[in-house]
């Protein structure tokens, strides 16, 4: 067998398989982060083909300028540059660490600043009347109202991400202590509390509808649907969606607007930020102080609306 010369120049193609490889393995980072930062990768190299580059050791901060160039000149949005921007240095991050540039070229790569979009969440009425709808099926022995009724108590009640929500095991969900333990991006874990109504609804549902769908190969899951197997996101969308169309002048949220809408809620109802961050597995502090923004904004709507010197 032929040894492997590691001096050897390196293909790009093969540096961003190696990358997937450190982002999945080492890093635990969601199938759908890799996804995205190697998709990106993945148009770098096309970009540096169409410029004669083929081996990683031929990426330099100009190329990396011209190929973010060529994104803004097609009208990508500011979000996706930004995040392409990232992904790359975090690319030349690695590959540097690793011996295989000289330099982290991408260490000086700037990336245009995202405008911050307040997201549309619900009022506090409009939430308390979602669970008066969805609360309609908890009073019943229909298998999937009791469902219903407990993943969105659960996503309001608790504020996480609907690939948490859709992970969660029976044994994850504590309803003495009325606490939730949830697997976050990078596999880290937080034990998210959550209230009484939250808890009668996941009590009603797998004291009387979870063994209705129950199959034998139905495993741990919390939520199952109809045909007994661990409830995918896309089912969980279609419900929520369902279910705030019967509440009058709501607004079409998915499952990420009824988080948005839990901790707008939780910042105007005086929870430090600190606490939401928490509660929401926020790795930085920045992200959650969005929900003040929203809080702000939602503040200014109801003056111009109320007061006559607005």
């Amino acid at each position: 067998m032929t040894a492997v010369d590691e001096h050897a120049p390196r293909s790009l193609e093969a540096a961003i398989e190696d990358f997937d490889r450190h982002l999945r393995h080492e890093r635990g980072l969601s199938a759908n982060t890799v996804r995205a930062y190697v998709g990106d990768l993945r148009h770098l190299a096309e970009h540096a083909a169409r410029l004669g580059v083929h081996d990683l050791d031929g990426v330099d901060l100009a190329l990396l300028r011209s190929w973010l160039a060529g994104q803004g000149s097609r009208g990508r949005a500011r979000t996706s540059i930004a995040r392409r921007a990232a992904g790359a240095r975090s690319f030349t991050r690695w590959a540097h660490r690793r011996g295989w540039l000289d330099q982290d070229v991408g260490a000086r790569l700037g990336s245009p600043k995202a405008y911050r979009v307040i997201p549309e969440v619900l009022r506090q009425d409009e939430a308390a009347r979602l669970m008066e709808v969805v609360g309609i099926g908890g009073a019943t022995d229909d298998p999937t109202g009791l469902r219903d009724c407990a993943l969105i108590e659960l996503l309001y009640a608790t504020g996480i991400r609907v690939g948490e929500l859709v992970g969660l095991d029976v044994d994850d969900v504590d309803l003495g202590r009325r606490v939730v333990r949830v697997v976050g991006k990078g596999g880290r874990e937080r034990m998210v509390p959550f209230g009484a109504p939250a808890a009668r609804a996941v009590a009603a549902w797998v004291e009387r509808g979870r063994a209705t769908l129950a199959r034998a190969d139905s495993g741990p899951a919390l939520l199952l649907g109809a045909r007994g197997g661990r409830l995918d996101q896309r089912a969980v969308r279609t419900v929520v969606h369902q279910r705030l169309a019967d509440v009058p002048g709501a607004p079409d949220l998915g499952p990420h607007g009824l988080r948005h809408s839990a901790a707008t809620h939780l910042v105007e109802g005086g929870a430090d930020l600190r606490s939401v961050q928490e509660i929401l597995g926020h790795s930085s502090l920045s992200t959650t102080q969005l929900y003040t923004h929203v809080s702000v904004e939602r503040l200014r709507r109801s003056f111009d609306q109320a007061h006559p010197r607005a």
